[in-house]
């Protein structure tokens, strides 16, 4: 190997180059050459064609927009271009030079002073070059060499003259001119310019590079120089670092731009731009949306829409075509951007192994025969990566641009179709026992609305922008949302249906589009690098390795791919393995969910350490799953790992046994990063594919919804092009069908609506429904007579069928239309803008508002009154509190037409009589034309003027009064009877609430409590509890193990490449022949052996570690929950803890286990490669400590933004699914409210805010990439540098350390975002250990556990009880002291507030109490809380139940065999309620939905009556139900409680109405938290001032009570 030259050398060579005299002769020789290419002494002539070219260009520009011209193409062309083109920006200059503005106002034209200030440079740049080119042609005794045979030497000077004078004609228009002929301007003059700089660069600077060519100008001497700074200073300069202008989108309505639309080029390619948001990030805590930068308004959402509309939606489509041919139209020059930049990205890619291959080649040849000098090789090592990775970041910053902007389009564009569909109703029950009255409510516009008047108001209507409509998805709403019975509570259970049909729910199937699959859309964007990087990148690798191995390389590339499906196959293994494990996951999960559900309940029954055995249980399942997992995992990224490693021993057993070929260090590390280059090219394939074919399959899916998803009847005619159904004239004013016929899908339409099940029910009017105006019309029928389809009829939601030619639907939409749907519709916004609903806001008539529609006494429950938001879908309101707005809404709108359906359904009956007298009787109902559907006939029958009676097959049966309804319908009379009952027993109870209460006045609104947020980094206590639980019972042989075995991974890895450079030494130190092969391969293939051993053992220690300490933490944090108190689980949401068990521990299982792993690996690999450099080169232990501090500091300030910008852009996401998807559930309520338009636009806003914070999000990772690229550039190139010119040291060392060098920036950057993500991760670790540190209640100890006899008996005494539901609140009870017999039945009785529920818990102890309680002798407070709870049974009001079968339900923990249960079901009164012939009936083996939401409230009591029979407890606590449950089953429950429990239970009854308590053994009448009255209800009757004798006198049913008493004192 020749010696490398010392630097001293190469500086005196480069200045022996660049001398003047060298240059001369070296000029003049070249000149001599007759060979000489000809092109190479005339490229000064492209220069002058170049700007020949852009003259004849403007000439033609300026042609075309002159008024001649002009005035001839609005004669041939029609009179409908002409606008178009008086629109366009030259135009609009031109009539803005006629009159110049003053000097600021043109600077500002121009762009602002910064860029008139570069123009100007650039001027005196160009008219410097015209000075300077002009005293070249003048001055004599320059000597020349751009003369040749063909061209004369004054005229390629004068040509340059021309150019330079055209170039400063052009600056002096970009600096003189307006807005947009100045810019036109810039552009040619940055073209003339540059090419110009670059045929310089091609004559003058290339060939210092080369050793065998010289400049061609250089005999100019310093004037050319001077000349080439000055053109270098304005050809390539200027415009790179002059910012842009920024010129809106639309004039009329300029937004501050973003920072990114006036940066310069520089500034876009390194993301300069970029700078001050990480700066301000880097110093404050936290960053706002609003301190982001604002929007590009090309990014907004309106003018994406705008663009993108008439090539993707259906109904402005000029041409139909395929979404996927709409969206490459849409995105045409973004789509060009990624391939250009594909192509850049894969031809430097092999600019390192190149580069590598050259310099090395350069060294061991001592430079015999080398062309090019070796220092264009270093800096081939720096720029080629870089202009690699600003060509990637390029690539990936239009990308994710694109992605955002797709992401913003395919949702409105959904979003726009949703409000065109059907919604039709999903029936789960079989269709001839259910028709159509809790159908979903859906109705639309104008649609169906013809005009009375004329055609051209309501044709107004019909537009598609003013389309009015809203929907409510509501199958089977009614059994959702009742508080009281009614007919339901005798129904037989209705079980949720399969999986199958739970999927085809609309909101759910839209939610699916517009999150899941706009998401698999978007991701597949990367076919273009299938279609355009990897073929490329195979390519150029195989004929890289071909050129430089021979067809040893074959071998290397055919070894790979038939190793590659094995990573493909353990895939599919992993993907299997992931299928069951998350059939275990949903099972804990389901788990964990019902169990949170009803974690009161457990807490009251002394659940708590069974149900956490249970699904500790459920967890270790889930965990072998996740270890087989994780252990598949590691066979794929071991195969990762040697596939390459076993490519290489192959190619190299290939080139050096079979070709008998010499190893060099040049050819084997450029071979080795070609081959990984390679690797990643197939990777890449089989990780785009799948990407690919599942973005295939949602394209298709969204295709599918916008081509055949059935629409109204208004926009189906609209899109086939076809006349509306005709419909006769309606007399002027009328509400009303005539002879129709409706059906809930069109039947000769083949387009099914997402989610819908096909509903045969057909409403048919037959003759006239006219609804009067002014009136209040009752529809009535019974349940699925079709109630709902006649006001979805007339608001065009059903398809309409004429039955004759005099056949209308007609609802006036003139004076307005509201609309309260069957299932409350509610938005998650505060109370009031729920109310309100976009109309102004008038004090006085909202306030009438809220007080008639009962929500004064609610919104007094709220801190923050109707401030309060109401969540997602309603989560913070009751069913009747989302009731009454739903109904507010519609009151306090100024329609006059109101639309109501079954609004008083889910009230209790003193709210619904409150409704009908206050609301419904009210002023602000008066005069206006309500149609009302409803059940409540009894309660709403006095307000009625006219009623409407429906029977079962969809017809009417009668139209007139209510007795004539009634007359004709004997199964409504029965209904209506039913009714009757319930509101007589509704006035027996004796704590109705206050429905007239004040409003609380608060500015706080948010949900509950505040979710706990740590600010900074993760607290150590996080982290070392997981260190802990890590290491187990070992931890320091857990840790040497890990740690040791990934030192190990990586320094092998490391020795291996070393190994391979020495082994090619061997050749240039020995005789080939005695260069012993085999030994080096079997030494290189122990280490491939050694490494994979080492990684695997390694991994699978961790893994286990990682799944030890996710059990301990999960087992800990149940439970934790399990074991606190009462008032910590009410104020905290039942989500919330539910994310920490799911969401949160699936982090901790997989993710933080991972990227903990992986953090550790990248900082030894680090460590490693860093200390590998620094071995052969000492003097760089510096250098490499300085870049790699640059990068972990550029990484903290990118850390820092990022986490601040990525919550942001979380907040910012989740509102835009939530308005989506509530706008879904409301279609019906939109559309009927015309209210289209308002939710389009706060859908933009929403996705505008979304960009807001996505933009930087992705820029901020394209700023750390860059610069940590170019510190790794810096660093390869200045290592190369100093390894060849300054130490003198083998190729195959330097081969070594640049190999070591080229990866190091790249590794500092994946650490940093390892890191990143372990922090990430780690929150979610934090925010576990914060529900381990929460109040609890006292744990068991062995002191506490009672006797075993214990309780013999039900006998309670209590003394001085009182209670407070925390620490520092106010007492609820005060010094309650009584005595009960065992087997005593007592009731008790107060108002709202006496305390009757807060005794209850403090019996059994669930909230801080003081004084004794005596159970069976035993002080509670001496007793485990366990123990105690599990012998006390409370049935509350609302009983809960656990999702699974009956059987669970009553044996949770499988005690009992079935007879036991069964006799207790019998007990109970179960049986009395249902027949053996019944075909729903409930055995052991019925299905409970969680909650019990599947059955009655009564039937709920029942089972939970039956659930206490099994306990066998010896103190039953019952709160009694109120008017929820029926006569019958009331009296089921009442005689089981007289009748089947033990002689020895003691009975505590809550009661709410007398008559169930007044044959007790003693009454207890509390009185704000006192105790008022103990004793015999005939004593206290006595006492004509005591408080039961007043509530007695109360009661409508005063005479049956006294009787009750009589009875049993007799």
């Amino acid at each position: 190997m020749g010696a490398p030259p010392p630097a001293g050398d190469l500086f005196s060579s480069l200045q022996t180059v660049l001398s003047e005299d060298v240059l001369r002769t070296q000029v003049s020789r070249a000149n001599a050459l007759p060979n000489e290419n000809e092109i190479w002494h005339i490229s000064l002539v492209i220069p002058a064609g170049i700007a020949s070219v852009s003259a004849a260009l403007l000439l033609l520009h300026l042609v075309l927009r002159s008024k001649a011209v002009k005035a001839l193409r609005a004669i041939v062309f029609t009179s409908k271009a002409a606008p178009v083109e008086d629109t366009s920006p030259e135009f609009t200059i031109a009539a803005d030079e006629a009159e110049p503005p003053h000097v600021g106002g043109h600077v500002e034209s121009v762009g602002g002073p910064v860029i008139f200030i570069f123009r100007c440079a650039r001027l005196l740049c160009c008219l410097a070059l015209l000075t300077l080119s002009m005293l070249t042609v003048i001055i004599p005794n320059v000597d020349k060499a751009h003369s040749g045979p063909f061209t004369s030497c004054r005229g390629l000077d004068l040509s340059l003259c021309g150019v330079y004078a055209y170039a400063t004609l052009l600056s002096l228009v970009s600096v003189l001119a307006r807005q947009q002929s100045s810019k036109l301007a810039c552009r040619h003059l940055v073209t003339v310019l540059f090419s110009t700089w670059a045929v310089y660069v091609y004559r003058d600077i290339w060939p210092l590079a080369t050793f065998t060519l010289s400049p061609l100008d250089a005999g100019e001497g310093w004037m050319f120089w001077t000349k080439f700074a000055i053109l270098s200073m304005a050809g390539v300069v200027i415009p790179l670092i002059m910012p842009r202008q920024y010129i809106p989108l639309d004039p009329k309505d300029q937004k501050q731009p973003s920072p990114e639309q006036t940066a310069s080029l520089l500034s876009l390619a390194f993301y300069v731009y970029v700078n001050p948001l990480i700066m301000k990030a880097y110093r404050t805590s936290h960053l706002k949306l609003d301190e982001l930068p604002p929007v590009a308004d090309h990014d907004m959402a309106k003018p994406l829409i705008q663009k993108s509309f008439p090539h993707l939606d259906p109904f402005k489509m000029k041409k139909d075509r395929h979404l996927f041919l709409g969206i490459l139209i849409v995105f045409w020059k973004e789509w060009f951007i990624l391939s250009l930049m594909l192509v850049i990205r894969v031809l430097t890619q092999l600019a390192s192994p190149i580069g590598m291959n050259k310099l090395l080649a350069y060294l061991e040849t001592g430079g015999e025969g080398a062309v090019v000098r070796p220092w264009i090789w270093i800096l081939w090592l720096f720029l080629g990566p870089v202009v690699g990775s600003l060509a990637f970041q390029r690539y990936v910053f239009v990308g994710t641009r694109m992605t955002r902007q797709a992401q913003a389009i395919l949702t409105s564009l959904i979003f726009d179709h949703s409000l065109r569909i059907r919604v039709k109703v999903e029936d789960n029950r079989p269709s001839s026992t259910y028709a159509g009255s809790s159908a979903t409510a859906t109705p639309d516009t104008t649609s169906v609305v013809e005009s009375t008047e004329g055609g051209s108001a309501d044709g107004e209507n019909e537009s598609e922008e003013s389309t009015i409509g809203a929907s409510t998805l509501s199958a089977n709403s009614s059994a959702k949302a009742k508080q009281k019975a009614k007919a339901d509570n005798k129904r037989k259970p209705v079980f949720p249906p399969p999986a199958g049909q739970k999927s085809k729910n609309l909101v759910g199937r839209l939610n699916n589009l517009v999150t899941v699959d706009i998401d698999k859309i978007t991701n597949a964007r990367e076919w273009i690098a299938l279609v355009v990087m990897v073929p490329l990148q195979t390519g150029l690798s195989i004929w890289f390795l071909y050129t430089v191995l021979g067809w040893s390389s074959f071998v290397g590339l055919a070894v790979m791919l038939a190793l590659f499906p094995a990573p493909g196959y353990i895939t599919s293994l992993t993907q299997k393995v992931q299928r069951e494990k998350m059939k275990k996951t949903d099972a804990r999960v389901q788990a964990v969910t019902d169990t949170m559900s009803v974690a009161r309940m457990i807490k009251l029954f002394g659940w708590e350490s069974r149900m956490s055995e249970q699904i500790a249980q459920k967890r270790t399942e889930e965990l072998v799953l996740q270890k087989r997992y994780q252990i598949l995992n590691l066979s794929v990224s071991v195969a990762n790992y040697v596939i390459p490693l076993v490519t290489l021993l192959a190619t190299l057993f290939t080139y050096t046994i079979i070709m008998k070929q010499e190893l060099s260090a040049s050819k084997l590390f450029s071979s080795i990063s070609v081959f990984d280059i390679l690797r990643r090219s197939l990777g890449m394939t089989l990780g785009f594919v799948p990407l690919c074919i599942q973005g295939n399959v949602s394209l298709e899916r969204v295709q599918d919804f916008l081509r055949n998803t059935e629409l109204l009847d208004q926009f189906t005619s609209l899109k086939e092009g076809d006349a509306a159904v005709a419909r006769s004239e309606a007399p002027l004013g009328v509400i009303g069908i005539r002879e129709a016929a409706f059906t809930w899908a069109n039947e000769s339409d083949g387009s099914l609506t997402p989610g819908s099940q096909r509903r045969k029910f057909i409403l048919r009017i037959e003759d006239d429904l006219i609804f009067e105006r002014g009136q209040v019309t009752l529809i009535v029928g019974p349940t699925g007579s079709g109630k709902t389809s006649i006001l979805m009829a007339l608001l065009g939601e059903m398809h309409y069928i004429p039955s004759g030619p005099n056949s209308f639907v007609v609802l006036p939409r003139g004076e307005g239309v509201a609309y309260a749907a069957q299932e409350s519709w509610v938005q998650n916004e505060t109370i009031r803008d729920n109310i309100l609903f976009g109309s102004p806001y008038d004090e006085e008539r909202y306030n009438k508002v809220i007080m008639q529609c009962a929500l004064q006494r609610d919104l007094s429950l709220f801190d923050a009154g109707d401030q309060t938001e109401v969540g997602e879908k309603g989560l913070t309101l009751s069913g009747g509190q989302k009731a009454r707005v739903t109904l507010a809404r519609a009151i306090y709108s100024p329609a006059e037409i109101l639309l109501l359906d079954d609004v008083l359904a889910a009230l209790d009956v003193h709210t619904a009589k409150w409704i009908v007298d206050k609301c419904l009787k009210g002023d602000l109902v008066r005069g206006r034309t309500v149609i009302l559907v409803t059940h409540n006939v009894a309660v709403a029958g006095p307000i009625a003027d006219f009623v409407v009676s429906l029977d079962t097959d969809g017809r009417i049966a009668s139209q007139g009064s209510l007795d004539l309804a009634l007359a004709k319908n004997a199964k409504l009379l029965k209904e209506v009877r039913e009714e009757e009952e319930e509101v007589e027993k509704a006035e027996q109870e004796t704590d109705e609430a206050d429905l007239d209460a004040s409003v609380p006045q608060n500015t706080s609104g948010k949900l509950v409590v505040q979710e706990e947020i740590a600010v900074g980094h993760v607290g150590w206590t996080a982290f070392n509890m997981y260190i802990k639980a890590l290491g187990g019972s070992y931890p320091l042989l857990f840790w040497v193990w890990c740690i040791g075995g990934i030192f190990t991974t990586n320094a092998m890895i490391a020795i291996q490449i070393w190994f391979l450079g020495y082994w090619a030494a061997q050749y240039e130190d020995h005789d080939p022949n005695e260069v012993h092969v085999g030994f080096y391969l079997g030494l290189y293939s122990a280490m491939l052996l050694l490494l994979t051993f080492s990684f695997a053992t390694s991994w699978i220690v961790w893994v286990i570690g990682g799944l030890r300490a996710s059990a301990q933490i999960h087992r800990k944090l149940i439970s934790s929950i399990l074991g606190t108190t009462l008032r910590w689980l009410d104020k905290t949401p039942v989500s919330r803890i539910i994310t920490r068990c799911t969401q949160d521990m699936d982090a901790l299982d997989s993710q933080l286990t991972r990227s903990a792993f992986w953090m550790i690996d990248g900082f030894l690999d680090i460590c490693i490669r860093y200390f590998s450099v620094v071995a052969f080169s000492p003097v760089f232990s510096v250098p490499g400590a300085v870049i790699a501090g640059l990068g972990g500091w550029c990484g903290q300030m990118y850390l820092k933004a990022q986490l601040c910008v990525k919550r942001e852009m979380s907040n910012a996401k989740a509102p835009v699914i939530a308005h989506f998807g509530a706008a879904i559930a409301g279609l019906t309520s939109i559309r009927a409210y015309g209210a289209q338009e308002a939710f389009r636009q706060e859908s933009m806003n929403r996705v505008n805010n979304l960009t807001r914070a996505a933009v930087p999000f992705y820029d901020l990772t394209r700023w750390v990439t860059i610069r940590l690229d170019v510190l790794g550039g810096i660093f390869a190139s200045s290592l190369a540098a100093y390894l060849v010119y300054v130490a003198n040291i083998q190729a195959s060392n330097i081969g070594f350390s640049l190999n070591m060098a080229v990866g190091f920036s790249g590794l500092i950057l994946m650490w940093i975002r390892n890191v990143n993500e372990l922090e990430v991760n780690a929150n979610s670790l934090e925010r576990v250990e914060q529900y381990l540190e929460i109040e609890h209640e006292p744990k068991s100890s062995p002191d506490g556990v009672p006797p075993a006899y214990w309780p013999a008996s039900g006998e309670l005494k209590v003394e001085k009880l009182s209670a407070r539901y925390s620490l520092d609140g106010p007492c609820v009870l005060h010094e309650v002291s009584f005595e009960v017999k065992s087997g005593e039945r007592i009731g008790i009785v107060g108002r709202t507030g006496s305390g009757k529920s807060s005794l209850t818990l403090a019996l059994l102890r669930a909230i801080i109490t003081e004084g004794k309680v005596y159970y069976d002798g035993l002080p509670t407070d001496a007793i485990n809380l366990d123990a105690l709870r599990t012998n006390i049974t409370i049935i509350p009001q609302v009983p809960e139940l656990l999702s699974g079968t009956l059987r669970q339900n009553l044996d949770p923990f499988g005690q009992y065999d079935d007879t036991v249960l069964n006799d207790a079901l019998r007990a109970a009164g179960l049986f009395s309620l249902q027949s053996q012939d019944d075909e729903g009936r409930i055995t052991l083996d019925s299905e409970i939905a969680s909650g019990g939401s599947n059955l009655s409230v009564g039937q709920r009591q029942i089972l939970a009556l039956a659930r206490t029979i099994v306990r066998q407890s010896k103190i039953l606590i019952l709160d009694e139900a109120t008017s929820a449950i029926d006569y019958a089953t009331d009296a089921v429950i009442q005689q089981s409680l007289r009748s089947e429990l033990g002689k020895n239970v003691t009975l505590l009854i809550v009661a709410h109405r007398l008559q169930t308590i007044m044959d007790a053994d003693k009454i207890m009448v509390l009185d704000a938290g006192r105790i008022a009255e103990f004793d015999k209800p005939s004593e206290l009757l006595k006492n004509p001032q005591g408080l039961l004798h007043a509530l007695v006198e109360e009661s409508g049913e005063k005479d049956a009570l006294y009787e009750m008493v009589k009875d049993v004192s007799s």
